[in-house]
């Protein structure tokens, strides 16, 4: 099977038979490098895989689906992010048939735009992913439509994070999907940091933590 996507690996840095999996999704405009520079700060048990996504947008500039703002509202182009969800199921299938890993403990996370698509593959496909790391992203209300509400889904461990400065993606997303989650049954680890559009040494921090308590 050809790769589906480009991406950079970091092998468990421990002796490990069938690792925890971790994947990691940049943001929109950025590239597989990004979120690969914290691998090394990651517990050492993961597998960590870093995508890049297929919309090329210039130069090592890449994104998981095209959004436009009109008034106001981030407008998506709903297609592109469908086969984005295709093309990182598709790309589970290949790294199982290369790569050793426990498929009962894999995690997906990203950024802004990556954090977007981890709520998405995460919720829809919870038979899929252990848990959802949401780092400054939303939850797309066309997909929270489809949600299924299930047992499973219910055991879901969510880690979200998001600054109050955030002039990209509105605090008020993060409270949103809080609120949504509680309202299904859903207790996420959630964090407010003064903060803009980015990750900082706090977050890190409290990421680290929270998934070593839960690996």
């Amino acid at each position: 099977m050809e790769k589906p996507l480009e991406f950079l690996i970091r092998k468990p840095k421990v002796s490990i038979e069938k690792p925890p999996l971790l994947l990691l999704l940049h943001g929109v405009g950025s590239n597989e490098e990004d979120l690969f520079s914290l691998s090394n700060y990651l517990p050492d048990s993961f597998l960590v895989v870093s995508l890049r996504g297929p919309l090329i947008l210039g130069p090592n500039s890449y994104g998981w689906y095209e959004v436009l703002f009109t008034a106001g509202q981030p407008k998506i182009n709903l297609e592109q992010e469908r086969q984005s969800r295709k093309l990182l199921l598709e790309f589970l299938v290949y790294l199982k048939s290369n790569y050793q890993f426990d498929e009962s403990n894999v995690w997906i996370g990203g950024f802004s735009q990556g954090a977007i698509m981890s709520y998405s593959l995460g919720l829809l496909y919870p038979d899929k992913f252990k848990g959802i790391i949401a780092l400054s992203g939303r939850l797309l209300e066309e997909n929270k439509e489809i949600i299924n509400v299930t047992e499973e889904l219910l055991t879901k461990k969510i880690f979200i994070s998001h600054g109050t400065n955030d002039r990209v993606l509105s605090i008020e997303y993060a409270r949103s999907v809080r609120q949504y989650l509680e309202s299904i049954g859903i207790r996420p680890h959630y964090h407010e940091y003064e903060e803009g559009h980015s990750i900082n040494r706090e977050m890190l921090k409290d990421l680290i933590e929270w998934l070593e308590k839960n690996l």
